[in-house]
């Protein structure tokens, strides 16, 4: 039987498109997609800034999904 680790979401790329470190929060655009995804700085590195190009997953919160476990991308990816 796989793990429950297994069955998590595969992780998603996308690019910053808003990120305003005063208020601690910022939106990432899904790549091939429309959709953006909110995330809050405690779930993102200290270095995001807008235009990165990161991998994240996503969690249901109480407006609806939010990006976490944020990582920015490697530029050779």
């Amino acid at each position: 039987t796989p793990k429950k680790e297994d069955l998590n979401e595969p992780e998603l790329r996308g690019r910053v498109e808003f990120f305003n470190s005063d208020k601690g929060y910022g939106f990432i655009k899904l790549v091939g997609s429309t959709d953006k995804y909110f995330f809050h700085v405690s779930n993102a590195p200290t270095s995001i800034s807008e235009g990165n190009m990161v991998t994240f997953e996503l969690e249901r919160g109480q407006k609806g999904m939010n990006a976490v476990r944020i990582s920015v991308a490697d530029k050779n990816d």
